[in-house]
């Protein structure tokens, strides 16, 4: 019955979304005024749960949870919208669309350059947001429509979410385990291997449908070279180095094979009429080409928070002193927050825009008209956002989200292992992140497999693989990823899109997480 209850708030929200239609807005606040009614009447939220601070208390830190989690997104936002606005205004965006169309003139296989091989960099590098910020804009100006755009992003950067950020989400696994890092991160890294190729798959169909064609041998085939050429570093790295670098190092040494594909069939191909991998009706118009100097031009932003991302995360000389920078509060009750605001993902697209801006030399008129519309956006995207982590952190503090993984825990038995990775899912889905999915459910993952007898590992790599695959249903990721492309009140039709893909691909891991236990 408990769980019955727990479960109410996350039912309500998906019927609103998914069946009735409704925005995150309005879907985010009903099941947040449920979740509370809830949670003082089934949980004894202020009373029996966190009783030293009374109800009033409990809902001040709630509030300021949602509220401070809000501001930190928000701050990832506004400067992906401002570099995406800013883009556009310059002509960047034409620039950019061409120079890719010369590489392939077969949308979809941009596809798989901007959804899969720059969203799992941003992804490993950043995290927290930025990856789909800054990869459906940029689907969006080679010709996708926003919803699809979004999608797209959403699937493909989710393989790398287990690693994002350089590693972060393994760290409060190993904090509360005991379990050695360099453990975990093969763990987590052979379910990726083995099945995400399934998510690679969707994005070409997805791919394919949005440009009026079918999925042919040639766009199979550079979808497998996409697929061999980051998963297999990914698992390499993995396991012979650790958690920080999967992602990252994966994306970049596959992007950079691909590429070179591209190239390589380019020149072979060089004198044919047809563009390459394209079907009849499939490519992009090609206009000039433009001048390697104008490339990098365009492109300013973005080389500057690549260079970013890898200097603040991968030299220690200059990420630790930045990293020592928090900010961090903490209210009766154990409500806390932290940012590190010289590391943050926001902090670095901020940096990337103002510089980007000065290299192109667009002048401050159009950089206050790229800011001015980015703030005129951010309004019902607030709203939506402050709704749906109201809910969660409801959820999480009247301990509702663990009552439902307790519940499946007990009721499963011997078949744990295929809903270990549906616990990951859950968590993320309430919370929005991979690292606080780990941080919700680790202990529970490490208690269940000494009650049943089961080795730990595995199932922690099946906890932080099911974590990642929760991302592209999470609620406010949905808000955040469709703001930057002006997709707001539509999140519904996101996550029509991203559920079954991704319970699917939550099943296929925990069929294997079976076979490893």
């Amino acid at each position: 019955m408990t769980a019955l209850l727990a479960a109410l708030p996350i039912l309500l929200v998906l019927v609103l979304m998914v069946g009735v239609g409704w925005p995150a807005s309005r879907a985010g606040a009903a099941g947040a005024g449920l979740a509370l009614g809830i949670a003082i009447v089934g949980f004894g939220f202020g009373s029996e749960v966190l009783p030293e601070v009374g109800l009033a208390g409990g809902l001040a830190g709630v509030v300021a949870e949602a509220t401070f989690t809000s501001v930190t997104i928000l701050w990832i936002i506004l400067p992906a919208l401002a570099i995406y606005h800013l883009q556009v205004g310059s002509g960047a965006t034409d620039v950019l669309r061409v120079a890719l169309g010369r590489l392939s003139g077969d949308p979809r296989v941009l596809a798989l350059l901007i959804g899969w091989f720059f969203a799992l960099f941003i992804e490993g590098g950043a995290g927290f947001g930025s990856s789909v910020a800054l990869a459906a804009p940029f689907l969006v100006g080679v010709g996708y429509r926003p919803l699809e755009a979004v999608v797209i992003a959403m699937i493909g950067h989710s393989v790398g979410v287990s690693f994002g950020a350089i590693g972060t989400p393994i760290v409060p696994m190993a904090a509360a385990s005991g379990i050695d890092p360099a453990e975990l991160a093969p763990a987590s890294a052979v379910y990726h291997a083995a099945f995400g190729w399934f998510p690679l798959a969707v994005m070409v169909v997805l791919a394919s449908r949005s440009t009026g064609t079918r999925p042919t041998g040639a766009i199979w085939g550079w979808a497998a070279l996409a697929g061999a050429a980051f998963l297999g570093p990914m698992l390499l790295i993995a396991q012979f180095v650790g958690p920080e670098l999967p992602t990252l190092g994966g994306a970049l040494i596959g992007g950079a094979v691909f590429v070179g594909a591209l190239v390589l069939a380019n020149r072979r191909r060089a004198g044919q009429a047809v563009p390459l991998g394209t079907d009849a009706g499939a490519g992009i118009d090609l206009e000039e080409e433009p001048t390697a100097a104008g490339l990098v031009l365009a492109a300013a932003p973005y080389l500057v928070l690549i260079a970013l991302v890898l200097v603040t995360r991968t030299v220690p000389a200059i990420a630790d002193p930045l990293g020592r920078v928090v900010w961090e509060w903490e209210l009766n009750g154990g409500f806390t927050g932290s940012f590190e605001p010289l590391t943050h993902p926001g902090t670095l697209l901020v940096a990337s825009f103002l510089v980007g801006a000065v290299i192109q030399r667009v002048g401050v008129a159009a950089v206050r008209t790229a800011v001015t519309k980015t703030l005129r956006q951010l309004v019902p995207i607030t709203i939506a956002l402050l709704a749906m982590l109201l809910l969660a952190r409801l959820m999480v503090r009247s301990e509702m989200t663990a009552a439902l993984a307790e519940a499946a825990a007990g009721s499963a038995g011997a078949v744990w292992p295929v809903l270990a990775p549906l616990v990951g899912v859950l968590g993320t889905f309430v919370t929005g992140s991979a690292t606080a999915s780990n941080v919700l459910f680790t202990d529970l993952q490490t208690a269940t497999a000494a009650e049943l007898g089961l080795p730990a590992v595995p199932l922690l790599g099946a906890q932080n693989f099911g974590a990642a695959v929760g991302n592209p249903i999470a609620p406010h990721n949905i808000v955040a990823g469709g703001a930057t492309v002006g997709l707001v009140g539509a999140e519904g039709d996101v996550m029509r899109r991203t559920l079954g893909v991704t319970l699917v691909y939550a099943l296929l891991g925990g069929l294997l997480a079976l076979a490893l236990v």
